[in-house]
């Protein structure tokens, strides 16, 4: 396989992580070429804007980018470059395993949820948004569309099937929010009729956060609005560890974009200690999505045995390393025979 992606460092530690990243691929040896191209601080720096023209037509050219965290100032023009992305290229889908890993914060050595949220329309609209002239009331529109639900729903469905999942959550607060909210429901509804061999449950999102804090071992993969979507994804992370362990995908019809969700921690930036897990495990699910299975468990297994030897890990995640001796003891596995 020969394929270019673009790749966007990012601000903050991006770069670092990015380049620890990058290192870890190349050992894997999987065909890939890179890109590079600016977004974020780095590019109104470089180039004068956040998000320049060279860098979105280079994710539609090669319709996969690997993005390390970005940093939106106020008053850029957008309130964030990744709802922007996801925007411009249809991203509609955002899928967020959380995965327990050894030598973690961890709270449970069981989990394995995967959270589908759909990413291009609720609460997220920028249109429909007004501040009253006196500053006393604002108001926010929340839109969800039939085509928006069922796309996301067939989306957690047809991941379910593939990856041999059993059972899908439908996450929402039809109870309350009858219009926006029902209407996913009913589609989600609808569609689970067409996959019989998927168990499928319905629950309200309040009723979600405290089952996965309770009990989180029923959950298997959870699909839900973007407001929601967006909230427990970040709880599921809290339950493995924290975002440094938390990868995300963004996929649409024709380009996908693959990302550490957390943020650019210009606190730690130069110092050499990030970790790059995050960024290491969206980089398996785009080696999934670029059809290398098997690329990205050996990562995943190697990821799972540095963490569980302690191995060179860096600070957060109990060892006394760097982002450096930690990839260097990734690729040390990597390159280990399989068996």
């Amino acid at each position: 396989m020969s394929k270019t992606i673009a790749v966007i460092r990012g601000d903050g530690i991006g770069p670092e992580i990015m380049h620890a990243t990058l290192r870890v691929l190349d050992a894997l040896d999987v065909g890939l070429s890179y890109d590079f191209v600016e977004a974020g601080v780095s590019a109104l720096e470089k180039c004068g804007e956040l998000l320049p023209a060279a860098t979105l037509d280079s994710i539609g050219k090669h319709r996969i980018a690997l993005k390390s965290p970005l940093t939106t100032p106020v008053g850029g023009g957008f309130a964030s470059i990744n709802v922007e992305l996801r925007k411009r290229f249809d991203l509609y889908a955002n899928v967020r395993p959380a995965i327990t890993f050894p030598n973690t914060k961890s709270r449970y050595d069981n989990i394995d949820i995967v959270t589908v949220r759909e990413n291009t329309e609720g609460a997220y609209l920028s249109e429909g948004q007004s501040l009253s002239a006196d500053g006393e009331t604002a108001i926010s529109m929340i839109r969800n569309t039939r085509r928006g639900a069922s796309r996301i729903v067939r989306y957690a469905f047809d991941l379910a099937v593939r990856t041999g999942r059993k059972k899908i959550t439908a996450v929402h607060k039809a109870n309350i929010i009858k219009t926006a909210s029902g209407l996913f429901l009913d589609v989600a509804r609808e569609i689970a009729t067409q996959y019989p061999q998927i168990a499928f449950n319905e629950m309200i999102v309040d009723n979600t956060c405290m089952q996965l804090v309770m009990k989180p071992e029923q959950f298997d993969v959870i699909v839900t609005t973007n407001l929601f979507g967006d909230i427990i994804s970040d709880l599921c992370a809290g339950l493995v560890g924290g975002l440094g362990l938390a990868p995300g995908a963004n996929i649409g019809t024709d380009a996908a974009i693959f990302e550490a969700v957390h943020g650019s921690a210009p606190d730690i930036a130069g110092k050499g200690i990030a970790n790059p897990c995050a960024l290491l495990l969206a980089a398996c699910q785009m080696l999934d999505h670029l059809g290398q299975p098997d690329q990205a468990q050996r990562l995943r297994v190697a990821i799972r045995a540095t963490l569980a030897a302690k191995d060179r890990t860096t600070p957060d995640l109990g060892g006394s390393g760097s982002t450096e001796s930690f990839v260097d003891a990734l690729i040390e596995r990597v390159r280990q025979p399989a068996g």
